[in-house]
């Protein structure tokens, strides 16, 4: 992939979108709107920060071998926004006694160790990059991010939403912003940007089944499970198996993800829907795996990863520029007689897309 391949947009990539946010910070019960309206003012301040920054391109290849282990340092901004804070956790370190501290460790290593074994690859930019996260970011923080160097976790309010360590597909969600950043660098808007974050899903997804040893029909294809608050009606932040039904609150509103073509969302909110059309490919990824069976970063993963880092796919690709590439991957890697063509034709047919 040469230069001119990469996006000069910079990325700002978080969880939970803005619309969501915005949606609490109108809520009756002032606790809640002010936790997330300071969470949205943060966002606003870092993206706009990281726009005035240059986004780190491509990483050029090793000039030595690269090592087979990862290389994670964890960090505590003790509730302030400066980054990325005091050190409190090395890699190679024994576990300490803040449990959020222990998850993002974990999970650092967990994202590291599905691309090394699943699909070869080492680290975020594929030259054994260091795996930095900073923990209890801000006051009350509702959100992660990477941004463009780092993962960052605030702790919730404690009401809507708990500790975002608690889910280890958040961390692999965010993670895997950093390999498409390195790789396709997908423009964050429309369905490019739909893609980019369905790409996030779809890794951290593989990266919670992988770490569970689950298959993909054992999988709940939930993103975000445990991670909303007891009082809230809903199991995640967002389902791949049945998008549109991972939540139905009085605070949140219901979750408008589509899963086909026929119900694409056209909003200027949310970068154009990113977070919300990304429902599109999702489903379709967890209709291929699920057709193909056993342990979905086997196959369906890594059709989608060689999709994502063949050098193919245009910073700006449109969802039908990725069903195409995405069975052209399957064909040359299984044959065009196989089952995988077959399950990536009936699944982009499916959401209308064939």
């Amino acid at each position: 992939m040469d230069a001119s391949h990469v996006s000069r947009h910079p990325v700002f990539c978080t969880v939970v979108p803005p619309h969501l946010l915005d949606k609490i910070a109108r809520s009756e019960q002032l606790r809640r709107a002010d936790a997330a309206q300071r969470t949205l003012e943060q966002d606003a301040l870092l993206r706009t920060r990281r726009s005035v920054t240059t986004l780190r391109g491509i990483a050029p290849a090793a000039a030595t071998p690269v090592s087979d282990d990862p290389r994670r340092t964890v960090y505590d901004a003790q509730h302030r926004t400066r980054l990325p804070g005091k050190k409190v956790r090395g890699e190679g370190d024994e576990a300490g006694a803040d449990a959020t501290v222990n998850r993002a460790y974990a999970g650092l290593g967990a994202t590291y160790e599905l691309f090394l074994q699943g699909f070869g690859r080492h680290s975020i930019d594929d030259s054994g990059l260091a795996l930095d996260a900073s923990v209890h970011y801000g006051q009350d923080y509702n959100n992660a991010f990477w941004d463009g160097q780092q993962m960052v976790f605030g702790d919730g309010d404690g009401d809507i939403f708990l500790d975002f360590t608690v889910s280890i597909d958040v961390i692999g969600h965010e993670l895997t912003h950093g390999v498409t950043q390195y790789t396709a660098n997908l423009d964050y808007h429309g369905q490019s940007g739909a893609l980019n974050e369905s790409m996030s899903d779809v890794f951290g997804s593989l990266i919670k089944q992988y770490s569970l040893d689950q298959t993909a029909q054992d999988a709940d294809w939930l993103i975000g499970a445990g991670l909303l608050g007891p009082n809230v009606s809903g199991v995640a932040l967002r389902s791949m198996k049945a998008p549109g039904t991972a939540y139905d609150d009085d605070e949140l509103g219901k979750d408008p993800q589509p899963a086909t073509m026929d119900d694409y969302v056209r909003t200027s909110q949310d970068n154009g829907g990113v977070h919300i059309n990304s429902g599109i490919p999702n489903h379709a990824f967890y209709l291929v795996a699920t057709e193909l069976g056993g342990k979905a970063w086997e196959r369906a993963g890594r059709i989608w990863y060689d999709t994502l880092t063949g050098g193919e796919l245009a910073s700006d690709a449109d969802f039908k520029d990725f069903a195409r590439l995405s069975v052209a991957a399957a064909v040359a890697r299984y044959g065009d007689g196989g089952a995988e063509h077959q399950a990536l034709q009936k699944a982009w047919s499916a959401v209308g897309l064939g």
